[in-house]
């Protein structure tokens, strides 16, 4: 239950993240954040707040080659492999009629924002923006909408985690904004 918001602006991804935990009948404030820094990933988490610690603690996070170009070819193997592997090894991953899955999370690098799937495919969407948890939709609509105004990226970050927040039960704040640069 969770909205991790992210846009891309002028060359710099932003990304937000509320900081409520819940079971679905159950709400908590959690200090430990859905959005993190490390290396040069920004990630923000929606699925398991177990998956988030083994991202932020766990996974061996490749950088590209030198003469690897095609950053979404990159980021669709050798880092989706390096996920999966992490998620296998520590006991997340779910396997079922030999299908793996995992969680589902916004990835910021090198001026691009990522949205790996529960079934590790890699999107770019083409609007510049993604969202995902249970405020996703609002957010989304939130970002498509504020595309117009012109109070910038934070700005715009912060009133789609508002939006979720006020339409959905399960997103609250503080939020926490990020920029990568």
């Amino acid at each position: 239950m969770t909205a991790i918001v992210g846009l891309v602006e002028d060359g710099r991804v932003w990304m937000g993240a509320d900081s409520v935990g819940s079971d679905g009948w159950h709400v908590m404030a959690r200090d430990d954040a859905k959005l993190f820094r490390r290396g040069d990933y920004l990630i923000g988490f929606t699925s398991s707040f177990r998956m988030g610690q083994l991202l932020r603690y766990r996974a061996d996070l490749p950088e590209p080659w030198a003469w690897e170009e095609d950053l979404l070819a990159f980021m669709s193997t050798r880092f989706v492999d390096a996920v999966r592997e992490c998620l296998k090894e520590y006991g997340y991953a779910k396997v079922d009629n030999n299908v793996q899955s995992g969680g589902e999370f916004l990835v910021g690098f090198r001026g691009q924002l990522y949205h790996i799937e529960g079934d590790y495919q890699v999107g770019i969407r083409t609007d510049g923006f993604d969202a995902v948890g249970s405020g996703d939709q609002v957010a989304l609509g939130s970002l498509h909408t504020s595309a117009v105004t012109k109070g910038g990226a934070e700005a715009r970050v912060r009133m789609a985690l508002e939006a979720a927040a006020a339409l959905n039960a399960h997103v609250r704040g503080p939020f926490r904004i990020e920029v990568l640069k």
